[in-house]
Order: C-alpha cells, then sequence, then structure tokens
C-alpha cells in the first residue's frame, strides 16, 4: 500500500503542476481550475489514498460500480457517464454533479430526485448526438428546463474532445459555444473538459473542471 500511496502522490504532483503551468500560460487563476479524479474500475482503497492526499472530488461512468465506492468514501461524487434512464434514480442517490446531461427526459427525471443536484449539459462538438452530447441548438431550452427545477442548479457546459479531432481544434469550437451559451445564461460560469491526454488544451480555452483519471491512477483494466 506504501508503494501505491508514494505511486498516486508523485502523479497527483506533476498532475498538479501541469494544471498550474496550463493556467499560468493562459493567464488563467489556477484556483478557478477544480481537478476530478476519475476513479472508474480502480478500487475503493486508492480513493481512500486520494482523500488521505486531499483530494475529495471523485469522477465515475457506471452507476453500479459506484454505489458501494460512494456508499463507503465521503466525498463529492460527480457522474459522467452515458445516463440510462432506468438508472437515473439509483444515481441521484449517490452522485452531487452530473456532467452528461443532454436530453430534456433526463432532467425531468432528475428533477424528481429528492436531492439536490448541480448540472452540465453535454453538448456534441461532432454533430453526431447518437455519441453523447445534445445538439448546439438545443442548449437553450435544456438549460431553461434545468432552471424550472426546484433542486437542479444548471452549473454550464460539458464536452468530451471527439476521436481524431485534434483537441486545440475540438475545445476551440467549444469555448465558441460556450460564449454564445452564457450569453443567455451568464450563471451558468463553469466548462466541464478535459481529460488526462488533453486538459492543458482545455483549460487553455476556459475549462473550469476538468476530469483525470490515469494520469493519475495509472492505466485501468477494462471491463
Amino acid at each position: 500500500m506504501s508503494n501505491r500511496r508514494a505511486e498516486i502522490s508523485e502523479n497527483l504532483i506533476e498532475v498538479k503542476e501541469r494544471i498550474l503551468q496550463a493556467a499560468k500560460a493562459s493567464g488563467r487563476n489556477p484556483a478557478e481550475i477544480q481537478l476530478i479524479v476519475v476513479t472508474k474500475t480502480f478500487p475503493t482503497s486508492d480513493i481512500e489514498i486520494l482523500r488521505e492526499l486531499g483530494e475529495i472530488n471523485f469522477g465515475e461512468n457506471r452507476d453500479q460500480e459506484a454505489v458501494p465506492k460512494a456508499a463507503a468514501i465521503s466525498a463529492t461524487w460527480h457522474f459522467q457517464g452515458q445516463i440510462q434512464t432506468n438508472k437515473i434514480k439509483s444515481i441521484s442517490q449517490w452522485a452531487d454533479v452530473i456532467h452528461s446531461i443532454s436530453s430534456a427526459k433526463e432532467i425531468l427525471k432528475f428533477a424528481q430526485s429528492p436531492r439536490n443536484h448541480q448540472i452540465f449539459l453535454q453538448v456534441s462538438l461532432d454533430g453526431e448526438p447518437a455519441r453523447g452530447g445534445a445538439m448546439p441548438s438545443d442548449l437553450v431550452e435544456l438549460a431553461e428546463l434545468v432552471d424550472q427545477s426546484n433542486n437542479l442548479e444548471l452549473m454550464g457546459l460539458m464536452a468530451v474532445g471527439p476521436l481524431g479531432v485534434e483537441p486545440e481544434e475540438a475545445f476551440s469550437k467549444l469555448a465558441e459555444i460556450n460564449q454564445g451559451f452564457k450569453s443567455h445564461f451568464p450563471n451558468a460560469k463553469y466548462l466541464s473538459a478535459g481529460m488526462s491526454g488533453d486538459f492543458e488544451s482545455a483549460i487553455t480555452h476556459g475549462a473550469t473542471h476538468i476530469r483525470v483519471g490515469s494520469s493519475i491512477l495509472g492505466s485501468r483494466s477494462t471491463h
């Protein structure tokens, strides 16, 4: 365990230094960038190490894997996977922040939860909503639905860089979409974008929440 703690600690320090440098290079305050450690496929013991190291924001993509982790570890839990409608009731019981909302049906389901949730609307950057994300033209309508609910707080937009597209191009497009969106919803001032391979570019283009897993925890086994 001590070796694992040293490995995680070293990786975490390196990632935070990269965040610092990316923020400085773009004239931003590093304090406005929140790191979410993506813990999917990694054991609860790793999350315990991260908590001891001061981290409090963790991201999961699968409800069934997240349920026991969230029950075991007190933290701010972020759901960022594709949402299955039949899982929303369960997700709403453990997740504090939902990063991947892309339909009115999902919003209305989460609005029925007795808990409060912070909501990011996922926008498609490649015009393929089937891969996850709403079309940019649908964002205002979806945001209005979030605003009408009693328990959902609109945080802003979220996106995943499309495969085969350079991060610079993808996040430049996202920044443009986000600027237009914020003109309608000025309180939705956050932007969730960037993962292990591209978070520096996302920071350059205004990301406030970055979702980093493998750069901190190592290569994950797929299942």
